[in-house]
């Protein structure tokens, strides 16, 4: 498997589990001990997101020069 498909399937899981994390948030009721998962899956899948987005572009200009 080369990297742009690594990068990819990378980027797209961290899409489904930082949406997972935002669609918790909005449907669960707001008592503490529940929030903290799919706060922590929001912001997780986030930060996942920005470094693969960033990986992504690395590869695509290198492979165009």
């Amino acid at each position: 498997m080369n990297k742009k498909a690594k990068v990819m399937i990378g980027l797209l899981s961290c899409v489904i589990i930082c949406l997972f994390g935002i669609y918790r948030l909005m449907t669960e009721a707001s008592s503490s001990n529940s929030l903290f998962v799919p706060l922590l899956f929001a912001v997780t899948g986030f930060i996942g997101l920005i470094a693969n987005t960033n990986c992504w572009f690395k590869n695509v200009t290198k492979s165009k020069n």
